[in-house]
């Protein structure tokens, strides 16, 4: 069995002037995680200490803005080899900074212009009808007048609330100008009411009489000239977006992997001329590693490696190595379910093979049916050749072909294709009729109520609860290689996940079967050996200690002993019998699948017309989608709960190496 890969810690001892070309080196290896976890240190939070000490950042920042303003879009990652930036760059990134900064300038001092003008108009516009002068309105002795701003959306609101109590006139077309005229006696009313919709008084002068002809169109010329000028600066500004793309995009890279470096850099060991580098690599990578940063720095670096039980770090459990995985691009798609339980302990089993294989297994017996799957496959193949993306499930393409290739195969055992028992019943009457009497399926799942039906089902379920003792005995047998590995004798001896008891549970099912299959009678050794084994594991830890020479053997004393001893014993009963029968879900959900298919079918037939393939697209496309998910979730639940509580009882450190990003400053 294949273990996690071998790792490596080496050690650089770097030169100022070199430390930003070997950084770039590790990261362009991808196989490079720092010991101390550089990358997510924290970073200066005073905006001016981080200008002072990553002068790249601020650039980058600087260069975003510009790129924002222009309205050209960001990009998503490096696009080729990054080169760092020079004093060249540098000026010129100033300059193209502050182009677009004067635009910038220019198109918001024209902007604020051209509101103040449009206000303008629009106020002087909203009062060219008004011919009385202002101070002889004032005068009037029965009247009570109110000229000033309103929110349109209001205007019906205020005619209505003040009826025949008042009239409201709109002084201009938009709405939001009007006179309001109103007996003495009805004034605070009125006010009110105004006040109520937000009315804002508009102060007139007392000699205004109306807004000459010529004033208006002096305006409305001057409004017209500020608009063509912005449309200039508009225009401008795609010209520079047009002309400096490419220069813009080239610098944004050079600077955003110099900042980035440089933040490393900034927290690296150092002294006046020297940086100390330590940091994990498979062990094959080592001697490239060396012959890379040799060439690079023209043998100027220094460079050892250490075995984990070489670092003291390692050896007194203040640091886990970290465990990488290596794999083809098919098993590598099945690491992620893996770490999202948790990562494995550093020189343990690698289960992802195992993995791959039982999730492929477990998902075509759930969900057996050729078109279905064609369904997975095609769309695996689409998305390993990027022509499809699924909303960030690209990363798991391979899966969709393997589960895609398994329910196919199940679906020519049972005969359905599309929730359809008709189209493969010839390849079922060919294959059968090698065997004997020719039948439309290979493997009928739908129970037709005859005794060979019913026996056939039960069958097919002690078949998925063989595949669940399979896949708790490698869980077992994993567990037990994994803590000799770790030195672990006690638990590898007598936990309930060790020799003990699997002994424990093989015995038990071996014993079952006797008695089912061979009309075995029970007898004496049956119960010794069973009731030895399951003593042997309730009594596990105190054992374990014994071997593994940690004193006292009884932590607690003897009577904490025989209590945590029966709990023991009820907890291997319960676990081994639930995880057993746990995998009986498996042949229900097959069978589930075959009910979904034979109603889908039932409905096409009896819907007439054109209806028939709306039933069937939408019957199908339910079942991939829902029934896809369901089936999913469930094959991934018993792979956590009945194969990695097996042995994983302690997680270890996933890998993480150091890559630059151009993503990378996004967030900061």
């Amino acid at each position: 069995m294949a273990k996690t890969t071998a790792m490596r810690l080496v050690e650089l001892m770097v030169y100022r002037e070199d430390v930003k070309n070997v950084l770039k080196c590790l990261s362009s290896l991808g196989e490079f995680q720092f010991q101390d976890d550089v990358m997510s240190s924290s970073a200066p939070s005073d905006d001016s200490a981080q200008v002072k000490l990553n002068p790249d950042f601020d650039v980058f920042n600087r260069l975003q803005n510009a790129r924002a303003s222009l309205g050209l879009p960001d990009l998503d990652a490096f696009t080729g080899d990054v080169a760092f930036p020079t004093e060249a760059d540098f000026d010129e990134a100033e300059k193209i900074i502050a182009s677009v900064e004067a635009l910038h300038e220019k198109e918001l001092a024209l902007g604020g212009e051209l509101k103040r003008l449009n206000d303008t108009y629009s106020e002087t516009l909203a009062f060219a009808n008004l011919k009385v002068p202002a101070s002889q309105l004032e005068s009037l002795t029965f009247l009570t007048l109110r000229i000033g701003k309103i929110d349109p959306a209001n205007f019906g609101l205020i005619k209505n609330s003040l009826g025949d109590k008042a009239i409201v006139t709109k002084l201009g077309e938009d709405g939001s100008r009007i006179l309001v005229a109103c007996a003495k006696k009805m004034r605070f009313f009125v006010d009110g009411e105004l006040d109520k919709v937000g009315f804002v008084k508009v102060e007139m002068p007392k000699d205004f009489t109306g807004v000459p002809e010529d004033a208006l169109q002096k305006l409305k010329e001057e409004k017209e000239n500020k608009e063509r000028e912005l449309a200039d600066v508009e225009a401008e500004r795609h010209n520079l977006a047009a002309t400096h793309k490419d220069i813009l995009y080239r610098l944004l890279q050079s600077y955003s992997m110099g900042a980035q470096l440089t933040a490393v850099q900034n927290r690296l060991e150092s002294t006046q001329f020297v940086y100390r580098i330590t940091g994990w690599i498979p062990a094959y990578l080592v001697h490239d590693l060396m012959k890379k940063v040799d060439g690079l720095t023209e043998g100027r670096t220094a460079m050892r490696d250490f075995m984990p039980s070489e670092v003291a770090s390692v050896v007194s459990g203040q640091e886990k190595v970290p465990v990488r995985l290596k794999h083809g691009k098919l098993v590598q798609n099945f690491e992620r379910m893996i770490f999202s339980y948790g990562s494995p302990l550093y020189g343990t089993i690698d289960p992802t093979p195992f993995v791959a294989i039982f999730f492929t297994l477990l998902f075509g017996i759930m969900f057996g049916d050729a078109g279905q799957g064609l369904v997975f496959f095609i769309l695996g193949i689409l998305m390993t050749k990027k022509l499809f993306k699924l909303g960030g499930w690209e990363k798991f393409n391979w899966v969709f072909v393997c589960i895609g290739i398994s329910s196919m195969i199940m679906g020519l055992l049972t005969g359905e294709f599309f929730a359809n028992e008709k189209v493969l019943a010839p390849f079922g009457r060919f294959v059968t009729g090698l065997f004997g009497e020719p039948r439309d399926q290979i493997l009928p799942m739908m129970p037709t109520g005859s005794k060979e039906s019913i026996t056939r089902m039960f069958l097919f379920f002690g078949f998925t609860v063989a595949v669940g003792f399979v896949i708790n005995t490698l869980g077992l047998i994993i567990n037990i290689i994994n803590r000799f590995s770790l030195k672990q004798r006690g638990e590898a001896l007598f936990g309930k996940t060790g020799i003990s008891g699997a002994f424990f549970f093989w015995y038990v099912i071996a014993f079952a079967l006797r008695i089912a299959l061979f009309h075995h009678t029970p007898a004496v050794y049956d119960w010794i050996f069973i009731g030895a084994s399951l003593f042997v594991t309730a009594f596990g830890e105190p054992l374990a200690r014994a071997v593994d020479g940690h004193r006292p053997i009884l932590e607690n004393g003897l009577f904490a002993a025989i209590i945590g001893a029966i709990v023991e014993i009820i907890e291997v009963v319960s676990s081994y019998l639930s995880n057993t029968v746990s995998f009986v879900r498996v042949g229900a959900f097959a069978l589930a699948h075959a009910v979904l298919g034979y109603i889908i079918e039932m409905l096409t037939e009896v819907t007439p017309g054109v209806g028939k393939l709306l039933v069937m697209i939408v019957g199908n496309a339910i079942v991939v989608v829902l029934e896809g998910m369901i089936v999913a979730i469930q094959v991934v639940r018993l792979q956590y709960y009945e194969f990695f509580s097996k042995f994983f009882s302690e997680t270890g450190r996933e890998f993480k190496p150091f890559v630059l990003s151009y993503g990378a400053l996004r967030s900061k």
